[in-house]
């Protein structure tokens, strides 16, 4: 009895863990709530690409892929948009 009921609340936390980054690898699409947003300025350097949430997704946001993680920010953040036009500006030294 005690070990069940130890493996319900187990169970009970594993699922109410508000998880704040998102698999790049998952075939499901991923949604961000509010309360996921990261809104501290990311380095560019520390990016390693970005997509967006889904269009079912209830909150518009980006899933912004670090070294180790993926974090949810507001793609109108303005150093989100700031680093969306360095990424269109073509390279100054051409061949």
């Amino acid at each position: 009895m005690k070990v069940s009921l130890a493996l319900l609340i187990l169970l009970l936390a594993a699922a109410c863990t508000d998880i704040k980054a998102a698999s790049f690898r998952s075939t499901r699409p991923e949604c961000c709530t509010e309360e996921m947003l990261v809104h501290k300025k990311i380095p560019p350097s520390r990016i390693q690409g970005f997509q967006y949430t889904a269009s079912s997704c209830p909150l518009k946001a980006a899933l912004v892929k670090l070294p180790k993680l993926a974090v949810c920010v507001d793609p109108e953040e303005k150093w989100f948009q700031y680093y969306l036009r360095m990424q269109k500006k073509p390279n100054a030294i051409s061949t």
